[in-house]
């Protein structure tokens, strides 16, 4: 039993797995934040397009 203790004690494999899960989710709010950022410009630029195609025509 105190053998399973101390490899208990000694067992870090459940913080590398935290890190991963913390290393992930900084990345996916990262990807939101860039994708919110870039949607707005790309529909502004979209708009902009459409309008210079219709008055073309």
């Amino acid at each position: 039993m105190l053998n399973f203790i101390k490899n208990f004690r000694d067992d870090e494999d459940g913080a590398v797995t935290v890190d991963f899960v913390v290393l992930t989710a900084a990345i996916v709010l990262l990807g939101l934040a860039v994708g919110t950022a870039i949607s707005n410009g790309a529909g502004t630029l979209a708009n902009s397009i459409e309008n210079n195609l219709l008055n073309e025509a």
